[in-house]
C-alpha cells in the first residue's frame, strides 16, 4: 500500500488577493488543440463531442484550434436547451477574439441582463476571474477581469473594510449599482479560493 504523508500545512498570514464576487452565473472558454483533445477522450467520443459542442475552428499559425464554451457542471451548445444565458453563442460569435487567451480553459462569470442581479446592466458580458494572469492591458478585448479590490498581507479588517464599501458606494463592475454581492478571497500560499458575502453570510448557499 502506497503510503501518503500529511499535506504541509500553509501558512494564514500570506498574501491575499480580494476581488468583486460577481452574481451572475459561473462559465468557462476551452480553447484546445486536436491533441489536448484525444488525451482526454477516444477516438468515437471525439467524433461525437466534436459535432456538438465545438463553437469555432480556427486556423492560426498553421495550427487549428477549437473553441468550446462551458458553465459551471456541464458543456454548452448553441440549442436553446444547450446554452447558458446566451453565453455559447456569445462564445461562437467572439471566437476569433477569444483565441487571444490562448490555450486552456478560461474561467469567468458571465453577468447582466436577464442574469441574477442584472446589475442594471442592457448587455451581458464576461468577466475572468484569473487576475494573476489578466488585466485591462492583456485581456482579450470582448472580455473583462474581475475587479480586484486589494492585494497585500492577510487581513481580517480588511475583509470587511472592502465589504463595507462595497455596501456604500456599490459594485466596482457596475459602478452606480447598489447591490453588490461580496467578495472573493484568493489567498497565495494554499492556492485556495474564499467567498464572503454581504448579506446573509452565515447561511449555507441556497439558504441565502
Amino acid at each position: 500500500m502506497e503510503f501518503q504523508e500529511f499535506k504541509k500545512i500553509p501558512r494564514l498570514s500570506r498574501e491575499i488577493s480580494i476581488t468583486e464576487k460577481i452574481d451572475g452565473t459561473n462559465a468557462q472558454v476551452f480553447i484546445a488543440t486536436i491533441e489536448m483533445l484525444r488525451e482526454e477522450l477516444s477516438t468515437n467520443s471525439l467524433n461525437s463531442w466534436f459535432e456538438q459542442y465545438t463553437l469555432a475552428k480556427i486556423e492560426k499559425n498553421e495550427r487549428n484550434y477549437y473553441v468550446f464554451a462551458g458553465s459551471k457542471k456541464r458543456w454548452l451548445d448553441i440549442t436553446s436547451k444547450g446554452d447558458n444565458y446566451g453565453f455559447a453563442k456569445w462564445v461562437q460569435a467572439n471566437a476569433k477574439e477569444l483565441l487571444n487567451l490562448g490555450e486552456g480553459r478560461h474561467y469567468g462569470e458571465w453577468y447582466g441582463k436577464g442574469i441574477q442581479r442584472g446589475y442594471g446592466l442592457d448587455e451581458k458580458r464576461f468577466a475572468l476571474f484569473n487576475v494573476g494572469r489578466w488585466n485591462e492591458e492583456n485581456k482579450s478585448k470582448c472580455c473583462e477581469v474581475v475587479p480586484i479590490l486589494y492585494q497585500g498581507p492577510f487581513d481580517t479588517d480588511m475583509i470587511y473594510s472592502i465589504l463595507k464599501s462595497l455596501e456604500v458606494f456599490g459594485s466596482k463592475i457596475a459602478p452606480h449599482f447598489m447591490n453588490p454581492e461580496g467578495v472573493i478571497i484568493y489567498h497565495t500560499a494554499s492556492g485556495q479560493l474564499f467567498k464572503k458575502t454581504i448579506l446573509n453570510d452565515e447561511k449555507p448557499k441556497g439558504q441565502e
